[in-house]
């Protein structure tokens, strides 16, 4: 419960602000699509700082690097109710990503670390419930707080909540315990922050109106080119930060590049969605946040039977399903009209968060089936940056969509813009059945319980 602090804080605050846009834009004087670089914005701190948050933990402690996190997030949270500007929003946004880069990986691998490998998909289940309350509360307090308050409102929420956090993890979390990290890659790190950097700034800069075309271009040049020179450094270094070996493990690599396609189509709803019910549907953010919120609520729903489904027919034929039914309703919004019967948004909402969660649930754990205890710093690392750089391209991928699209037809986004955006991210969304489709059986059923049903044996016609 005290580590799903920082999963809540995280996960509340990203679809608040989701539900708030359009009115944040307004009040400082840019637009819904401009503003995505407070998005990107903070999923690029999260991709340069994650890398050191499992050295971070080795070195200073887990629970001390845990408790300033959330003290970091804190004050960026109230650096964003204060900004008055895009740039003052985006800089606390990144602050915010400092403290987020260190809180849910460490959590994570404290509880992978304390937890018996066939308990992970249970143990992994209740630690996303209270976590999963943030985005079921996120949107209708959201868009309270915006329609009849004011947007500021929606940071100031966090403090109370930190406060808690900290309080609670300095009396019952347990003392760290010693480790030895391995040595610091100062080197692999600068490299990989300007990979990170470069890449996910700009592509989103190539769709920002306000900012030169250009300039995004060469972001993605020099984050590409810094990338190509860390692959040449792990060669190298005895010690590279994020160490590609792990890659040949087949299912921690099975489930990096397959939830990375998975997570590009994912990580554009929160921004789609919200912009597409209030600028084309009329809805004010209250009534859109009352209508998204039942995608958490079919989330942890399905969290009570993630531990026994996975134990029946295991991780590959669980994973591959969910992806491909997780995809349909995804794709499905591209149908939705103003004149949709709204019970009926909401209930392919409901389904769609029941299918998704299912599959978070078994990708969180199934990466790790391979993989050594004394891997699992690197691995949580690898996995959680993989996570927020495909998220970060999925809010990229969408802004950039609707922004191309409107400038076709020379105009504000409209209906269309956002079918074709919804339509494109399912189709990326789609490629991460493949890789898991194409795993055995019974892979990974030492973590999930699942055993195999054996072949019928026929009988020998000689005998």
């Amino acid at each position: 419960m005290i580590l799903a602090v920082a999963l809540f804080m995280e996960n509340m605050d990203s679809t608040v602000i989701a539900t708030s846009l359009p009115a944040i834009a307004e009040d400082i004087g840019t637009s819904p699509i401009a503003l995505k670089l407070a998005l990107t914005a903070y999923f690029v701190s999260l991709a340069i700082f994650i890398p050191i948050s499992g050295w971070m933990a080795d070195r200073f402690g887990s629970t001390n690097v845990f408790r300033a996190a959330i003290g970091v997030f804190m004050v960026g949270s109230i650096c964003c109710a204060f900004s008055n500007s895009l740039e003052t929003f985006v800089l606390s946004r990144f602050l915010q990503g400092v403290g987020g880069s260190m809180m849910t990986p460490i959590a994570r691998l404290v509880l992978l670390r304390a937890t018996p490998r066939n308990e992970l998909v249970a143990a992994t289940s209740w630690l996303s419930v209270p976590a999963l309350i943030g985005p079921l509360t996120g949107p209708p307090v959201g868009g309270f707080l915006t329609t009849y308050l004011t947007w500021h409102w929606i940071f100031w929420i966090n403090v109370p909540i930190g406060i808690i956090g900290i309080l609670a993890a300095t009396k019952f979390l347990p003392k760290s315990e010693p480790r030895t990290p391995r040595p610091i890659d100062l080197f692999g790190f600068l490299l990989t922050s300007i990979a990170f950097a470069g890449i996910i700034f700009g592509l989103s800069v190539i769709s920002l109106p306000a900012i030169p075309v250009a300039t995004g271009y060469v972001a993605v040049a020099v984050g590409a080119a810094a990338a190509l020179l860390y692959l040449r450094h792990t060669r190298r270094a005895a010690f590279p930060l994020l160490d590609p070996k792990l890659f040949q493990r087949r299912f921690f690599r099975t489930t990096v590049v397959g939830g990375f396609f998975f997570r590009i189509g994912i990580g554009a709803f929160p921004f789609l969605m919200p912009l597409m019910l209030q600028l084309t549907f009329g809805l004010t953010p209250f009534e859109s946040g009352m209508t998204t919120f039942v995608t958490a609520f079919g989330a942890i729903m399905s969290k009570v039977l993630a531990e026994r489904v996975y134990a029946r027919f295991g991780f590959p034929r669980t994973l591959t399903a969910c992806a491909v039914l997780g995809v349909v309703f995804l794709g499905i919004n591209g149908l939705f009209t103003p004149q949709t019967p709204h019970l009926l948004i909401m209930f392919c909402l409901f389904l769609g968060g029941v299918t998704r969660s299912f599959f978070f649930t078994g990708v969180n754990v199934f990466g790790y089936a391979d993989v050594d205890e004394t891997e699992a710093s690197q691995a949580t690392v690898i996995s959680a940056v993989a996570q927020q750089i495909s998220i970060a391209l999925g809010v990229a991928v969408a802004g950039g969509l609707i922004e191309f699209t409107s400038r076709l037809h020379g105009g504000a986004p409209n209906l269309g813009d956002f079918h074709i955006a919804w339509f494109v991210v399912a189709g990326i969304a789609a490629i991460s059945a493949l890789f898991f489709w194409r795993l055995p059986p019974d892979a990974g059923a030492d973590v999930s319980g699942h055993r195999a049903r054996p072949l019928p044996v026929k009988p020998d016609p000689i005998a």
